[in-house]
């Protein structure tokens, strides 16, 4: 029995299904705090989120109530876990790790950080501060399927909700994508793909860019092309220095990607193809 009760619920669009789905609640006696709901009529989906009120004395009942009012193949989802489980990849840039290690060591991040697992030891001192776990895997000397191997190896014992690219400057496989699919989340500069490469703020300096801004997604196949999360932007002038704009990108990729953490612990995004569907409120 519980207090509050989320559901989650991702189907084939019809007639009625909102009016079905209040009508399962108030068989159970909950009461309908929140009720967010889309429709894509492009891939004919519906997606809602309810946050429902009141005590629920089974959620196997409700769930076979919710399943004869929606249509075949639908997912349905009953209050996950609340405090999601993160595990963080890190190279050696330490300004979203910081962000995400202090929230969690003042309990704001909503989630627990169980490990950081880098493929440099640049941070390991830093993120053992906070009595976080840190491994060390060499990329180097390592084929990348070896290396990809090792890491799964170190992330499966964890079963985490989420696994963090914080700036982790490693390209992925397919196989590894796979593995670990709807859980890898990644941080990088909008610059992408226009200005490609280990130095996107150089080049974006050099060009003259009016611009900044950074994206947190989905990890896919498709090179920093998953579902969008969040975005922002800041708009800068020609007294940005190549120093005060790295420094400005940096603040936008922390403030982002602890946007889109935010989100995916309180279970407002939900996956459509290459798209997210995100209730913000």
């Amino acid at each position: 029995m519980q207090n509050q009760t989320l559901i989650l619920i991702q189907c084939r669009d019809a007639v009625g299904l909102v009016a079905g789905i209040a009508n399962v609640v108030a068989k159970h006696e909950l009461n309908i705090i929140t009720m967010r709901e889309y429709v894509d009529e492009e891939s004919n989906k519906f997606f809602v989120r309810v946050v429902c009120s009141g005590m629920l004395s089974s959620e196997a009942t409700l769930m076979q109530d919710l399943m004869l009012q929606l249509p075949k193949n639908s997912t349905i989802s009953l209050s996950p876990a609340q405090r999601k489980k993160i595990v963080v990849l890190v190279t050696k840039e330490h300004h979203c790790l910081a962000d995400i290690l202090v929230r969690n060591y003042f309990n704001t991040l909503q989630a627990e950080v169980l490990a950081v697992v880098g493929n440099y030891e640049t941070l390991k001192e830093f993120t053992e501060k906070f009595d976080i776990p840190y491994h060390y895997l060499s990329h180097e000397n390592s084929s990348k399927e070896e290396f990809e191997g090792k890491l799964a190896e170190i992330l499966n014992p964890y079963q985490a909700d989420y696994i963090i690219l914080a700036k982790f400057m490693r390209i992925l496989s397919p196989g590894f994508v796979k593995q670990f699919k709807g859980k890898l989340i990644n941080i990088h500069h909008s610059f992408l793909p226009a200005f490609i490469g280990a130095n996107p703020y150089k080049q974006a300096h050099d060009r003259g860019v009016k611009i900044i801004g950074a994206t947190a997604h989905f990890v896919t196949d498709d090179l920093d092309e998953g579902p969008i999360i969040v975005q922002n932007t800041k708009t800068i002038d020609h007294s940005y220095d190549l120093h005060r704009m790295k420094t400005a990108g940096k603040e936008i990729e922390k403030a982002v990607l602890s946007r889109a953490i935010q989100l995916l612990t309180e279970d407002r995004v939900m996956l459509n193809g290459n798209k997210t569907i995100v209730f913000k409120a």
